[in-house]
């Protein structure tokens, strides 16, 4: 079988054909699954009285090679709880000596393709098509997701004139959201460490009846629960900064489908920008060939 990418829900999907000892171990993740995350194969089994080669079967029954694949999930289960500083000093970190460049690079790549083996084209249907049913769409991403969040918001304008990006400025985040109403759309981005503001501004959103839209990096991200449609994006991290290459690829798929369903009423609007952006010189053109 292929690993379900909610490790969570993989465990309970396949937990009626477990051996005994493989039942055991199932629970104990289930219910302590942070500190399972930095266990190995013997000490878990030792905790739980079962042999280290039950805790390996287990990890192929989920469908994983063995136990350090299944213990590396584990491990980005707990990473929206860590600090900062236990982030930098991950065991699977960059040191000085390797070839960092190279090393985040090839996270990020990882990342893009899981992001795409695990991609549900469903939720990207749904989502364009609350999109295109919204009578406002507010986007929201704090911290390190607002630079997703204006990225999104950019190109939204030029397919939506009802699109408005809800930022931590003068006012707060509940005022900019207090004339949402049920027929709006809010598309709430959030990544580990996820953004307490972002959460509850999206539990607001829904309080209203408004339709949600998360983006965000699993399906027991707490995003999930508060929203109607999820884009999930692997933002697994090297250090102690957030990994939002595949975020960031995802959110260009998801604006290239928003864009094909409105492709009849994009092309005379491009033309007249075009026309624009001749005229008050938005682009150099010195340099380019005749």
């Amino acid at each position: 079988m292929s690993k379900n990418p909610n490790l969570i829900k993989s465990i309970q999907n396949n937990f009626s054909r477990m051996s005994k000892g493989q039942k055991i171990i199932a629970e104990y993740i289930i219910n302590s699954y942070d500190k399972a995350a930095f266990m190995t194969a013997a000490s878990l089994g030792s905790k739980l009285n079962v042999s280290e080669s039950t805790v390996v079967r287990f990890a192929n029954t989920l469908g994983y090679s063995g136990y350090k694949e299944l213990q590396k999930e584990l491990q980005e289960l707990i990473k929206n709880k860590l600090t900062t500083v236990q982030r930098l000093n991950l065991p699977d970190g960059i040191s000085a000596g390797e070839n960092n460049l190279s090393k985040v690079m090839e996270s990020d790549i990882d990342n893009i393709k899981k992001t795409i083996s695990e991609i549900d084209m469903d939720s990207i249907h749904n989502a364009v098509d609350l999109m295109s049913k919204g009578k406002q769409i507010y986007v929201i991403g704090l911290r390190s997701s607002s630079f997703l969040a204006g990225y999104l918001c950019f190109y939204l304008n030029f397919l939506f004139s009802n699109v408005k990006l809800i930022s931590a400025g003068a006012n707060d985040i509940f005022e900019q959201l207090v004339k949402a109403e049920k027929d709006d759309v809010i598309v709430g981005i959030t990544f580990p460490r996820y953004s307490k503001k972002t959460l509850e501004a999206l539990e607001y959103a829904k309080g209203k009846g408004c339709s949600i839209i998360a983006v965000t990096d699993s399906l027991i991200s707490p995003a999930t629960n508060r929203a109607d449609v999820s884009l999930i994006a692997r933002s697994d991290m090297i250090s102690f900064i957030d990994s939002l290459v595949a975020p960031m690829s995802l959110i260009n798929a998801f604006i290239i489908a928003l864009g094909q369903a409105k492709k009849n009423d994009l092309e005379s609007y491009f033309e007249d920008l075009e026309k624009i952006w001749q005229i008050y010189n938005v682009y150099d053109e010195n340099n380019i060939e005749s």
